[in-house]
C-alpha cells in the first residue's frame, strides 16, 4: 500500500465545513469529481458501516473505526459494492481495494481549518485520487464558504 495526502485551507468553523461534508445533499456536491451521482447510505457513528455509491455505477462499503466530530474520520473499505447493493470481497480489484483507509483531520486555527485527508491504499487507485480529491476538495471549500 502506497500513502498519499492532501489537504486545503478552509475559511470557516470545523463544525459547519464538518457539516456540510457529511450533509447528504452537500455531500453530492462536493464528491461529483469522483463520480457524478455519488451518494452515501449509513450513518456517520463509529463502529457502524457506510456504502458510498454511484447508483449507476456502485461504489464501496467501510467501516468507520473513528468518527470524532469536528475532529477525525478514519474509515476502512471492506468491500466492493455493484449497482444491486451487493457486496464483493472478491477478485483482483476487489483484492486491492479491501483494507484502504480513508483518514479525515481537521486544524482549526485563526485562519481558519486546514483539512487534511490521508489515504492508504493499493498503487492502482491512486490516478482516481489524484484526479478526485483536489476538485472534490475546492467544491468542498466553496460549499463551506458560501
Amino acid at each position: 500500500m502506497i500513502e498519499i495526502n492532501y489537504s486545503i485551507k478552509i475559511n470557516a468553523t470545523k463544525e459547519h465545513i464538518w457539516e456540510t461534508m457529511i450533509a447528504p445533499e452537500t455531500y453530492k456536491q462536493w464528491v461529483k469529481p469522483f463520480s457524478p451521482e455519488s451518494q452515501y447510505k449509513g450513518e456517520w457513528k463509529q463502529g457502524g458501516d457506510i456504502i458510498f455509491f454511484d447508483p449507476n455505477l456502485g461504489g464501496t462499503k467501510a467501516k468507520l473505526k473513528i468518527v470524532n466530530p469536528y475532529e477525525h474520520i478514519l474509515a476502512e473499505h471492506t468491500a466492493l459494492v455493484n449497482k444491486q447493493m451487493e457486496e464483493n470481497t472478491e477478485g483482483d480489484i476487489a483484492e486491492k481495494w479491501i483494507g484502504t483507509i480513508e483518514e479525515y483531520k481537521f486544524e482549526e486555527d485563526e485562519d481558519g481549518v486546514k483539512l487534511n485527508i490521508n489515504v492508504k491504499t493499493d498503487e492502482a487507485f491512486k490516478p482516481m485520487y489524484d484526479e478526485g480529491w483536489p476538485e472534490a476538495l475546492k467544491l468542498l471549500k466553496g460549499l463551506s464558504e458560501e
